[in-house]
C-alpha cells in the first residue's frame, strides 16, 4: 500500500508546505488514518501513535482532529484548483485544454489516491465554517471545467446540451479514480490519465 508520505508524484517532500516537521508528520499520519479507518472512527491517539508522538504533542500543533482534516482538505482542494485553472488558462483549443485538465486531474487522484480519498470523501465531517471554505474551492474547480466546456461549445468543438451537467459528470469521473486506483494494478497513473482524457473527449463529441 502506498502511504501518504510516499504519494509524492516526484515532489521533493510530501506536504512540504506544512511546517514545522512535527506538524507535517502528524498531518501525514492523519491522512493515512482517515483513509484507512474513516474520519469518525479515527482518534487523536491513533494519529499521534502513527506519527510516533504522544497525544498531548498533537494539540501543540492542531487544536482538534477537525482542524487537521480542514488543513488536509484545504491543501488538497487548492492543488486540485491549481491543476484545473492552469489547464483552463493554458494554450490550445478547448479540446486541448479539456484533455489536459482531465489528464492532470486524474493523474493526481491516482498518484495521490490515499490523500485524495480523504480530500474528496470526508467533506461532511468538516465543521460548518470550514466546510463553507472548501465548498468555495470546489465551486471554483467546477467553474474552471465549465469554462472549458463553454468555450468548446461556443467554438463548435463540443456537442454538449447541458454544460453544468456535463461538468459534474467530468469531475465525478475523475474524482472516482481515487476510490478504485491500486498501485499494484494494471495501469499507471499516467496511463489512466491518458485513457480518461480520451474518454471525456469522446463524451463531449470533441471535433479533433
Amino acid at each position: 500500500m502506498t502511504t501518504a508520505a510516499e504519494e509524492t508524484g516526484g515532489e521533493d517532500m510530501p506536504w512540504g508546505e506544512v511546517t514545522p516537521d512535527a506538524a507535517r508528520r502528524l498531518l501525514i499520519a492523519a491522512v493515512e488514518a482517515f483513509a484507512e479507518r474513516g474520519y469518525h472512527a479515527t482518534t487523536t491517539r491513533d494519529i499521534a501513535g502513527r506519527a510516533g508522538m504522544s497525544p498531548a504533542a498533537l494539540y501543540i500543533h492542531y487544536k482538534t482532529k477537525e482542524e487537521l482534516l480542514h488543513k488536509i482538505s484545504t491543501i488538497g482542494h487548492t492543488k486540485a484548483l491549481d491543476i484545473l485553472e492552469s489547464a483552463a488558462d493554458g494554450p490550445g483549443s478547448a479540446a486541448d485544454r479539456l484533455a489536459e485538465a482531465v489528464r492532470s486531474f486524474v493523474v493526481w487522484h491516482a498518484g495521490h489516491h490515499t490523500t485524495a480519498r480523504v480530500v474528496q470523501y470526508e467533506l461532511d465531517a468538516l465543521g460548518e465554517d470550514h466546510r463553507a471554505e472548501v465548498i468555495l474551492l470546489r465551486r471554483r474547480c467546477d467553474a474552471a471545467v465549465r469554462r472549458i466546456l463553454s468555450d468548446g461549445v461556443d467554438a463548435g468543438e463540443f456537442e454538449v446540451p447541458d454544460v453544468s451537467g456535463t461538468t459534474l459528470a467530468v469531475l465525478s469521473l475523475c474524482i472516482d479514480v481515487a476510490r478504485w486506483f491500486n498501485v499494484a494494478g494494471r495501469w499507471t497513473p499516467n496511463e489512466v490519465g491518458e485513457m480518461y482524457a480520451d474518454l471525456v473527449l469522446r463524451m463531449v463529441g470533441a471535433q479533433r
